[in-house]
């Protein structure tokens, strides 16, 4: 008999297939209310499957009497309760990668499409306006003032790119970081109004939830972009909608959503904003990494072989 095993999000559909080859699979994402069908439908299960942006809570562990091992698709544990796990004696596995430069090429992409207007281009083209009307330009990336909201791994590298494009960099966060030869301000405020391009990488924490919010939006200004990679809820969603509507702000590139996968219905009607499904580490090659050592973990789980990846709070 094939064990039983719980997704608490869909993944990479090749990693679902394997999945679905070797092991009973409990498809908790499918359900209206997932808890409740963990509760009705998945006693017998002894792995769960999760992701970096899928909290994992003590209800969860409460629910699968028979959790061995909980496997998140995916280098972040943060969302897991670990005191959780660790009294309901699950061991916790995930798939460390290194995700920065990834996420930094499509920051880049957002920034020269947002700039440039490549995805109202694109539009105007299919519509068939082109031969009727000139399409309204965009502005240069070439001289423009980048600030960083967080200059960890993510922030490091985005620098690289947008300095390769002319960009003057500057950057916020707790501290100066005495290796980088950009401006640091310990004012988020200030950056914001001397930056012509906002970009959020910093991680999401209790000091960082709606950071930017009317006051560093008003800052940035209606010349201003801001670009969000990080998490939905460090910016100020309404606030952003607001200023964006009114045309506070001169464009935004969003991969980010404080409920995803549901996007705020204004943001969809603004020409103003490029939107993606939070695929900064979607990627085939980050995908099929993780998924090879997603599914060797659980099989030597199950074949009662040593884990290659624990991860630990």
């Amino acid at each position: 008999m094939q064990a039983e095993i719980v997704v608490l999000r869909a993944i990479y559909e090749p990693t679902m297939a394997a999945l679905e080859r070797e092991f009973t699979v409990h498809k908790a994402y499918a359900a209206p209310d997932a808890l409740a069908f963990i509760k009705q439908q998945c006693g017998h299960a002894r792995a769960l499957i999760s992701t970096t942006t899928t909290a994992v809570t003590r209800a969860h562990f409460e629910a699968l009497p028979r959790l061995e091992l909980l496997a998140c698709y995916g280098p972040y544990v943060t969302l897991i309760d670990f005191a959780a796990a660790l009294e309901h004696k699950v061991t916790v596995t995930h798939t460390p990668d290194s995700t920065a430069e990834p996420v930094a090429d499509l920051t880049m992409g957002m920034i020269v499409a947002m700039m440039r207007r490549l995805c109202e281009a694109d539009r105007f083209v299919r519509s068939g306006q082109w031969p009727q009307r000139v399409f309204p330009s965009g502005v240069e990336v070439r001289g423009k003032a980048c600030g960083i909201v967080g200059m960890g791994r993510i922030g490091r590298e985005i620098a690289v790119r947008a300095a390769s494009f002319g960009m003057t960099i500057s950057y916020f966060g707790p501290r100066r970081k005495t290796d980088l030869p950009y401006r640091y301000y310990d004012n988020l405020e200030q950056l914001a109004r001397d930056s012509d391009c906002l970009v959020i990488t910093c991680a999401l924490t209790p000091a960082t939830h709606k950071l930017v919010d009317g006051r560093i939006l008003a800052a940035l200004g209606a010349a201003g972009y801001l670009v969000n990679v990080a998490r939905g809820p460090v910016v100020d969603e309404p606030a952003l909608v607001a200023a964006l509507a009114n045309r506070q702000l001169a464009g935004a590139a969003l991969d980010v959503f404080v409920d995803e996968p549901n996007v705020p219905a204004a943001l969809l009607q603004m020409d103003h904003v490029v939107l993606a499904p939070h695929m900064g580490t979607s990627t085939r090659e980050v995908r099929e990494g993780r998924s090879k050592k997603l599914l060797a973990d659980v099989r030597a789980h199950f074949a009662g072989q040593p884990l290659r990846h624990v991860a630990t709070a």
